[in-house]
């Protein structure tokens, strides 16, 4: 199937990620667009609106659906419980399991930093995909609750499920003042070139880091880069008046991470 034929639903689409991924990969793929704010997507792309905690919403979502990029859902690590409830499992399953119903090739799962932040908390770096799941927050629970149910639908169903434990995507990294936070800078045209990837990688399932070329980061890479074909292109050194002051072993990170991040 060429990318010009296959019909991509974008969860989220209104959201800062999701709208810059529809208006990346408009020219790409037949993209089926969900969302809240009808003024944030393209003029000729038709906005779905569906609640994910009713699955019949959610279902008919999918009609003719190649792949799902779901990025819909409560998205802050001080996301309250009953946010993450409705919008992170039980939406994260109502997505799952429509997919598998209505036989859908493939689900790219935004996952999370926070699903390993507590390794970051504690400044216990390096961190692999294949390391335990070690939450810092609620949000990132939920985020491992996903990863766990799409492993699920994968070997139960055999619906590809691709996680992209997304790191900090952002316009400017260099208005953060925490090196934890550059380090794990996604970049906008990063960001679209890794889902591009999970798009379109022969792999059917995996746990992949998505976050820039940063000469800091603390996360790894090298199955986003060997499974998936991903190349990221950018750092945040590179920016204009961009300096890094090396730490061996990583700069610190304050005690109450993420809170504020």
């Amino acid at each position: 199937m060429s990318n010009s034929t296959k019909r991509v639903l974008i969860t989220g689409a209104t959201g800062g990620v999701g709208a810059r991924l529809a208006d990346d990969l408009r020219e790409e793929y037949d993209l089926v667009l969900h969302g809240r704010d009808a003024g944030k997507v393209p003029p000729d792309v038709e906005l779905k609106l569906a609640e994910l905690a009713e699955y019949d919403q959610v279902l008919a979502l999918m009609d003719g659906v190649d792949t799902v990029v779901h990025l819909a859902g409560a998205s802050s690590p001080e996301s309250p419980w009953e946010a993450v409830l409705e919008a992170n499992l039980i939406g994260q399953r109502n997505v799952l399991e429509a997919a598998r119903d209505a036989g859908v090739r493939r689900v790219v799962l935004a996952s999370s930093n926070h699903a390993m932040g507590m390794y970051d908390r504690y400044e216990q770096w390096p961190v692999y995909p294949d390391q335990i799941q070690r939450a810092d927050s609620l949000y990132g629970v939920s985020k491992i609750f996903g990863e766990a149910l799409g492993r699920y639908y994968h070997d139960e169903y055999g619906l590809d499920v691709i996680a992209l434990r997304i790191g900090w995507v952002a316009e400017d990294p260099l208005a953060a003042e925490e090196d934890v936070l550059r380090a794990m800078w996604l970049s906008p045209a990063d960001c679209t070139r890794v889902v591009r990837r999970a798009i379109e990688a022969e792999v059917r399932f995996g746990l992949f880091y998505a976050i820039s070329d940063n000469p800091n980061r603390r996360w790894s890479l090298t199955n986003t880069t060997l499974e998936l074909g991903y190349r990221p292109q950018d750092s945040w050194t590179d920016l204009p008046g961009a300096e890094e002051h090396v730490v061996e072993g990583g700069a610190d990170v304050r005690d109450s991470w993420p809170l504020g991040s």
